[in-house]
């Protein structure tokens, strides 16, 4: 294992997955002496990969090619990556994604799953694994395959990168609206589970535009980005920047911002990279893997609770039972999630204000 020279990394699940691999890259390239490291992702992370430090080349799979000719990008993928390294980590435990880490490297290792009648086949082939634990967050999950190459990490950092073109566009567009310092408010997430209600958000706008500090709600080009954006309340510090920036711009503009206010979604993450100020809003998600990492404190929390506050973070969910569920909304088909309808925006408020007063 002293002579790793090309590492694939496999990360075939959501942006959130990608971004939070970073503290796991750094630690290869250290270890290894600046390996090659390549990654391979699903298409719909293309966007967020490309920001990672580090990485030569990404392969990609796409849904939609699977769709049209799935024996084609199979055979196409494959002979792109067949034995072509000396080491595969592959982080996500589906059948597909563990087959890829067989295939590319002479050494490798997966998460897999409990289920033994699942993963028996696995164990055969993989060279090591481990299981993925959900009492951990997914920053701690992901540095376990550094457990097994016997690579020890003093700590465990989560950071973010932006081009200095991203950053001179954020600054000019900044300059062009007299915006100085100002909070991020981020309302939208993949799915419509995951979002504050209408009504609730549109109070707690108004109530944050009593602070007197410019407030830029951001948001992506997708059909729930859009339908927020036409309930937006027109207030005199809310500045609109919904579809007006790409996730290299975002990043940059994250940075400039003093605070983060919004839905548990990879923006999230990338202000808990920057060490921001974050009230974080939670329904469903499972806290435990995926409430933000905070750099300083090397944590995430492990339990449900009305309101915390660990470190930079603070988190809001419902005071239910049933919270936190891990289901994609009641009912598991990215539907409505009633427990985000019992936080009150009025708490939310206060621990923001108090915030900045201080």
């Amino acid at each position: 294992m002293n002579t790793i020279n090309k590492i694939l990394i496999i990360i075939q699940r959501s942006n959130g997955d990608v971004f939070l691999s970073s503290s796991l890259i750094d630690a290869l390239i250290k270890n290894y002496k600046n390996p090659q490291i390549d990654i391979l992702v699903n298409d719909d992370t293309l966007a967020i990969a490309k920001t990672l430090e580090h990485i030569k080349n990404i392969h990609l799979f796409s849904y939609k090619k699977k769709k049209i000719s799935p024996l084609k990008q199979e055979i196409n993928l494959i002979k792109n990556i067949y034995k072509k390294y000396d080491l595969s980590i592959c982080l996500t435990s589906s059948d597909r994604s563990v087959l890829y880490a067989i295939l590319s490297a002479r050494y490798s290792i997966s998460a897999i799953e409990s289920n033994e009648k699942k993963s028996w086949w696995k164990k055969l082939f993989l060279t090591k694994i481990y299981k993925f634990d959900h009492n951990l967050s997914i920053v701690e999950n992901n540095a376990k395959s550094l457990e097994l190459l016997d690579i020890k990490l003093d700590k465990l950092e989560i950071k973010s990168h932006y081009s200095d073109t991203a950053k001179q566009n954020m600054i000019k567009k900044l300059k062009e609206k007299n915006i100085q310092n100002f909070i991020i408010f981020h309302p939208s997430a993949q799915y419509d589970y995951k979002i504050y209600p209408k009504e609730l958000r549109s109070k707690l706008l108004e109530m944050l535009n009593t602070l007197n500090m410019s407030i830029v709600i951001t948001g992506g080009t997708s059909d729930i980005d859009f339908k927020i954006k036409k309930n937006i309340p027109k207030l005199k510090n809310i500045y609109d920047f919904i579809g007006e920036t790409n996730l290299d711009e975002y990043i940059a503009l994250s940075d400039m911002s003093s605070i983060y206010i919004g839905m548990d979604t990879l923006n999230m993450h990338i202000a808990a990279s920057q060490n921001k100020r974050i009230f974080a809003i939670f329904g469903p998600t499972l806290v435990s893997i995926w409430s933000p990492w905070c750099n300083s404190l090397q944590m995430n929390t492990k339990v449900n609770t009305p309101k915390q506050t660990y470190g930079n973070i603070t988190i809001f969910q419902a005071d239910l039972s049933c919270v936190s569920c891990g289901l994609a909304g009641c009912d598991n088909n990215n539907g409505a999630s009633e427990c985000l309808n019992q936080i009150n925006p009025e708490i939310i408020f206060k621990e923001v204000a108090k915030c900045i007063k201080i």
